[in-house]
């Protein structure tokens, strides 16, 4: 699965002198896309910078599918504008074709085409992309010459071993892939066993944040010029678009995304495991990463990151199950969601298991409720483009869930909100994690939750207009009846599901006068709400 020479990976890409291929051809156009900013991408590899050019597409198409967040858009053409800068130094040669070039035909095919016309290139090489419908366009585009296509190899295992892996088996389990990971890459393990004796550590990695403690200062990464001046034209271009620009911290360059991960070893991964799952008001980033922008777009190597992280536990810097949490996030769950994503297109975008037909509530914009951990997660993205991975699944997620709001809005909203979001690793996560409208393809169940969960694992309900220990009634938490609707409406899908047995029991215990009085305030409140 990962046996690949990954060596190879470490060696620069554009060897310095002479030492380049000599080629017969009349050169190739090498695109590179907004997400593959890695100077050993396989696009690429083989360039001769004598014949081949680099085509970088500041795209409109791309930037307008979805209204993306403010800082995202700052993030990707800062980073595109500064990899090229980066190319060029190498001595080569990049087309780039700006936002505002009058002759920018808003798509990447039509950018590939128009640089066809324009240039005497014999083929077109490059990297196979992370949106089903962007891949499928650039696999039909014809345009007089051949396309290849290579294997996006900064990932661990291709589309190609995970199928293999998949193949037979009843049921996608991301902890039996993760463990098959641990052993291809031989990250936390001893030998054949698992470092410590056990594949993960869940238990010791959800605590509740005890009261005033709080996490070291964040190093956040100043704007530099580029970035200013993309801040600049974001700000001038897209004020449609959701959020702010105000508190723009992203790496957007390899020595940035470096000096962050350096930050979150030495200061946040200690401590990382003990509160992964905690929230905290007006706490965004507690001791998370902040790298998945930065390792998104290609500025970081995964396989690099976990033996970092690997290193600070064998050196007694940090302790295992902070390691293996953080390890889990990177082998297992990012490379599993891939996978599934690509065996599963296109049909997985239309899943909708639970038949949800909702409308996304209007707060999801706005952060204006009551209900504190639903307004602290919505600033949490408005202000950062960022909310940690319980406050995803556990809050929004879960909220989005209960209420039966359509899959597709809720894909559209993370798409938009989450500077990190791609739609290889958004839709798996919330079209099968948050909402279950895969109907089990990824979760192994709903993962939903009343108010009690949210009050175990964090400190909102202290300061909520709405009372966590009423279940109906005018001040209760509205996440309590809404729960328990959610499990009356479902009882007959989620009935053989062993690990639902648990609440349709107590709901079979309810009279049904409770039962009824559950629906009549879950009707109530999505009224309320707008879905």
């Amino acid at each position: 699965m990962v046996d690949r020479a990954r060596a190879a990976r470490r060696k620069p890409s554009f060897p310095e002198g002479q030492r380049f291929a000599v080629s017969n051809s009349r050169g190739a156009l090498r695109l590179v896309l907004g997400d593959q900013l890695s100077e050993g991408l396989s696009a690429l590899s083989d360039i001769d910078p004598a014949r081949d050019v680099v085509l970088m597409v500041e795209s409109v198409a791309e930037a307008t599918a979805w209204k993306h967040h403010k800082q995202k858009l700052v993030l990707v053409w800062s980073a595109m504008r500064q990899f090229a800068e980066r190319l060029r130094a190498k001595g080569l040669r990049v087309r780039y074709v700006t936002l505002d070039d009058p002759d920018n035909t808003r798509t990447i095919a039509g950018e590939v085409t128009r640089a066809l016309g324009e240039g005497a290139f014999d083929r077109v090489v490059r990297t196979a992309c992370g949106k089903w419908g962007l891949e499928q366009a650039l696999l039909n585009l014809d345009v007089g010459v051949p396309i290849e296509t290579r294997e996006d190899d900064r990932f661990l295992c291709s589309r190609a071993e995970f199928a293999a892996w998949a193949e037979g088996r009843r049921e996608l389990r991301m902890e039996f892939f993760y463990r098959e990971m641990r052993r291809r890459t031989g990250l936390l393990m001893d030998g054949d066993k698992p470092a410590g004796g056990r594949w993960n550590f869940d238990p010791e990695n959800r605590k509740k944040l005890p009261k005033g403690v709080r996490p070291p200062q964040r190093l956040r990464a100043a704007p530099n010029a580029t970035t200013q001046t993309v801040i600049e034209m974001v700000s001038a271009g897209f004020d449609d678009h959701f959020g702010m620009l105000d508190a723009f911290g992203w790496p957007t360059n390899p020595e940035e995304a470096e000096a962050t991960l350096e930050h979150f070893l030495a200061h946040m991964l200690p401590e990382f495991g003990d509160w992964q799952d905690a929230m905290a008001w007006e706490q965004p980033f507690l001791w998370h990463g902040l790298i998945s922008p930065a390792l998104n777009i290609g500025l970081l190597d995964p396989l690099d990151i976990c033996r970092r992280a690997e290193a600070a536990w064998r050196e007694g810097r940090a302790p295992l199950n902070a390691v293996e949490g953080f390890i889990r996030q990177i082998i297992g769950w990012r490379e599993f969601v891939r996978g599934v994503y690509w065996l599963k297109m296109p049909e997985y975008g239309l899943r909708n298991a639970l038949e949800a037909e909702g409308k996304l509530p209007w707060f999801y914009w706005t952060g204006e409720t009551d209900m504190a951990c639903v307004a602290d997660a919505v600033r949490s993205a408005r202000d950062h483009a960022y909310a940690h991975h319980i406050q995803r699944l556990m809050v929004t997620g879960n909220l989005a869930m209960l209420l039966g709001v359509h899959p597709d809005a809720v894909d559209d909203w993370y798409m938009v909100v989450f500077a990190d979001a791609y739609e290889w690793v958004e839709m798996p996560n919330t079209r099968g994690m948050a909402t279950f409208a895969d109907g089990g393809i990824v979760g192994s169940k709903p993962y939903a939750a009343s108010g009690a969960y949210i009050d175990r694992m964090s400190d909102y309900c202290k300061g909520c207009r709405y009372d966590v220990k009423q279940r109906l009634g005018d001040d209760a938490c509205p996440f309590n009846a809404l729960y328990w609707d959610f499990i009356d409406r479902h009882a007959q899908r989620l009935a053989g599901n062993g690990r639902m047995l648990m609440p349709l029991k107590t709901l079979s215990g309810m009279d049904e006068a409770e039962r009824r009085a559950f629906r009549e305030k879950a009707a109530a409140l999505r009224s309320a709400m707008g879905v």
